[in-house]
């Protein structure tokens, strides 16, 4: 089961300008970051019972507004998240 196509592949390839292993591994880092975060930001939206700038139907004063850095430790090598 193929999660990509061939087509996404390719525009993968060329939007990041994948010429080596290096290259790969870096994009593929930076995809992976990406993927962490947003699933941070799910599990937040989800512990707190409302989406990043909602304002209504909310059960609490408190906002969401910032973020923090933090060093996560990965396959990847270490990298900052949000």
């Amino acid at each position: 089961m193929s999660i990509l196509t061939k087509e996404q592949l390719k525009n993968f390839i060329s939007e990041n300008n994948i010429q080596s292993i290096p290259d790969l591994y870096a994009s593929l880092k930076n995809l992976f970051k990406d993927t962490i975060q947003e699933m941070l930001e799910a599990e937040l939206s989800t512990e707190l019972g409302y989406e990043k700038y909602e304002k209504k139907d909310k059960d609490t004063p408190n906002s969401r507004n910032g973020y923090t850095q933090k060093t996560v430790k990965t396959q990847f090598g270490e990298m900052e998240i949000d």
